[in-house]
């Protein structure tokens, strides 16, 4: 009888961005638990751009072999499009892959709707999608998508984008418009995937009004980072969360 022997899964690097808040850190490394936990024998690494270690250049010089880079980013922008890429270039001992950025994506919209939920939403209530914000214009269209599709999740809520940096409007100027509209009942919707800097400013814009936490290790942010990962691979099995989803 012959022996079939399976190849080892290339290993998931989460990439997050780094945060001097050293809750960050800790909510990320749960959250990389999480998916290590959910696939049984993948190798599940951890990799930061900026301030927090292991960065991610350091993780990636360790490695050997295939490595799917997932980015703990919501939306395509300057970090995806080139702070990444150029770490990449620059391990060139790695057979590298990197997803697609979290969001837009219904898994995304799942868990900004529990947080939501959590937070004491109320059925009806106006939303503002804080998110972190970019110059780049298709960082602005991904998180106008995720609005439209927490939106749905909602049940047709008004959803009203709003940025912490880089794009308008903020927050603040966010719920002035959706009170200029006549609602009076208006919560915040973090879309974060951790508490930092950019989660507490546009929580402390809010004042009075439910906030959202951040996604930190909602179970659908973990099952939709092994879907990146497996759509990268290009692999569409059974265990993939909606596969059929871009």
């Amino acid at each position: 009888m012959s022996t079939v022997r399976q190849s080892t899964p290339p290993t998931l690097v989460a990439v997050a961005h780094g945060s001097p808040d050293p809750r960050a850190r800790q909510t990320v490394r749960t959250l990389v638990r999480l998916v290590g936990a959910m696939r049984k024998g993948l190798r599940v690494e951890l990799g930061h751009l900026d301030r927090d270690e292991p960065l991610l250049a350091d993780t990636l010089a360790r490695l050997r072999g295939d490595v799917v880079l997932v980015p703990l980013l919501f939306s395509r922008g300057y970090h995806v499009k080139h702070d990444i890429p150029s770490i990449v270039a620059a391990a060139p001992h790695l057979s590298v892959t990197t997803a697609g950025s979290l969001g837009p994506h219904p898994l995304l919209a799942d868990a900004l709707y529990s947080r939501l939920m959590e937070a004491g939403y109320r059925r009806g209530s106006a939303v503002v999608l804080a998110a972190a914000g970019s110059h780049d214009p298709e960082s602005a269209a991904g998180t106008q998508y995720t609005a439209q599709m927490l939106s749905a999740r909602l049940g047709g809520a008004t959803v009203l984008p709003a940025y912490a940096s880089a794009a308008t409007p903020t927050v603040a100027d966010a719920i002035e418009t959706l009170r200029s509209q006549g609602h009076r009942d208006i919560a915040v919707s973090s879309c974060f995937t951790a508490p930092g800097v950019f989660a507490t400013r546009c929580a402390e814009a809010a004042p009075g009004l439910p906030v959202a936490r951040p996604l930190g290790s909602h179970p659908a942010l973990a099952r939709l980072l092994l879907h990146r990962y497996d759509r990268a691979r290009g692999v569409l099995g059974a265990d993939t969360p909606l596969a059929a989803t871009a």
